[in-house]
């Protein structure tokens, strides 16, 4: 039997509908939005909220204690069991730089284990690391960086069953052109991370096929007027490219006036809010780990205990989302999409989250007017409720 959502407004891609009426046919699937009320089926009514596309996080290393990096199965299903109180319906589970086989290890984890696991869905892995510049090496350990080698790529996906879905890299690293170029043959989205590159690298390697920049501002060559630097390429070339920016809105990692500028350089259409979370999110403040390092969090952010530097958040993503309205850099439509579609879109996976629309898996969130998180739903059925 046909189940109906009855809110105030409905977020899809292009406009803001409603009130009406979202379908959710008994295959778990969204069916068409309508005006009228149905005659056939049940109503649940959320006729005082707004419905929006679940929210897709395609950087976020950890939540509730687990970190990806555990390699563990029981930690991963902690991690999706939680997302969906932070709005989350899919997700990337993100690596840290770590060595080889570690690596080999975390990407067999998940690709064995990746479509059993209950909650947020997983849809893919994202690499963050090991292809990195040791002068913008934030929270990532430089003992393990180098230069970017196809045939260690190719060994990650295979022991990932094909579930390495995007890298980052320094693209100033020698071989890095080609390196690009065999990933983006191979379906692996290739971004930007860590990293002391010239404009003119960054914009070779986008030429090559590299499509985002990994929490712009954050952990790269900064902007100056004789030379642009990595973030002169992010702020430019999302213009002549199809090109994303990541941007972690948590208020500590970006001031709301550097936000913004991102936004109004790139377009809200091409900047992907995520939250680089780490193990400790969902916990409070607390003594934590990330990869190798010690971290405090405290005041709202995680940091290193052995000199300070911002290690990972603990931002949860309807938070972020909350955050760019109420810094009034987006509205509600802009700042869900910037949330939901717009990262689903910079690694490909939009034909499968992202939308309201007929035939997607019904993994939706409802909202009150303050953009509180009230419900999450996954394939229609409510899994999170406040």
């Amino acid at each position: 039997m046909t189940t109906y959502i009855y809110a105030k407004q409905f977020y899809f891609e292009n406009k803001v509908k409603g009130p009406g009426y979202l379908p959710i046919l008994d295959s778990g699937v969204f069916g068409e939005f309508q005006e009228e009320k149905p005659t056939d089926g049940s109503i649940v009514d959320y006729s005082a909220y707004s419905i929006a596309p679940g929210l897709v996080d395609t950087h976020i290393h950890g939540y509730k204690g687990a970190d990806v990096m555990d390699n563990d199965v029981e930690g991963l299903k902690t991690i999706s069991a939680g997302l969906p109180s932070c709005g989350v319906t899919s997700y990337l589970p993100t690596t840290l730089t770590a060595s080889r086989e570690l690596l080999n290890d975390v990407c067999q984890t998940i690709g064995d284990n990746a479509t059993s696991i209950p909650g947020a869905k997983i849809r893919g892995i994202f690499l963050e690391g090991p292809f990195f510049s040791e002068t913008y090496k934030g929270a990532q350990n430089p003992k393990y960086m180098g230069d970017p080698k196809k045939e260690i790529l190719d060994e990650w996906q295979q022991k990932a069953n094909g579930w390495v879905k995007k890298i980052a890299i320094a693209p100033e690293r020698d071989g890095a052109v080609d390196f690009i170029k065999h990933a983006v043959k191979e379906d692996i989205y290739v971004a930007l991370a860590h990293t002391d590159a010239t404009y003119e690298e960054c914009k070779n390697a986008v030429e090559a096929g590299a499509n985002i920049f990994v929490h712009t501002y954050n952990g790269m060559r900064g902007l100056h007027h004789r030379e642009p630097g990595v973030v002169g390429a992010a702020l430019t070339l999302p213009n002549e490219f199809d090109v994303f920016d990541e941007l972690i809105c948590d208020g500590h990692h970006v001031h709301p006036v550097s936000a913004n500028i991102v936004m109004n350089c790139c377009g809200r259409h091409r900047t992907a809010l995520i939250t680089d979370c780490m193990r400790a999110g969902g916990l409070g403040e607390c003594e934590s780990t990330l990869g190798e390092f010690d971290v405090i969090v405290k005041d709202g952010t995680a940091r290193l205990k052995h000199n300070g530097s911002l290690a990972g958040s603990i931002l949860e993503l309807i938070q972020g989302v909350q955050n760019v309205v109420k810094w009034g850099i987006a509205t509600p439509h802009e700042a869900l999409l910037m949330a939901s579609l717009v990262p689903a879109k910079s690694v490909g996976i939009d034909d499968v989250c992202g939308h309201l629309d007929p035939g997607y898996a019904a993994d939706f969130i409802v909202l009150d007017d303050d953009l509180q998180l009230q419900a999450t739903y996954l394939d229609g059925k409510a899994y999170f409720e406040k």
